[in-house]
């Protein structure tokens, strides 16, 4: 019997390469703007960050979501990122 390949995705903080269960998506549209992805199906170049408040304090420290997304990134976002993270969704 076959088994299922798992998609694996790497965090843009630690580099790490996760199950893509197992991290969260961030996605800037075409009209730029800066949007948490719960589905991983929106439109639009989209980021990986680990499910860990501590990487989420390295990504606001190291800008690295702002790099790879290429724009600033307000601190809405940061703040549903999270209270995604606390609730743990």
């Amino acid at each position: 019997m076959k088994t299922r390949k798992i998609p694996l995705r790497t965090c843009v903080v630690t580099g790490e390469k996760l199950d893509k269960r197992d991290l969260l998506r961030v996605v800037k549209n075409k009209e730029g703007e800066v949007k948490v992805d719960l589905t991983g199906k929106m439109n639009g170049r989209g980021a990986y960050i680990k499910r860990d408040l501590a990487v989420l304090e390295m990504a606001i420290k190291k800008k690295s979501l702002e790099r790879k997304l290429e724009c600033n990134i307000s601190d809405e976002v940061y703040d549903e990122i999270r209270k995604i993270l606390e609730r743990g969704e």
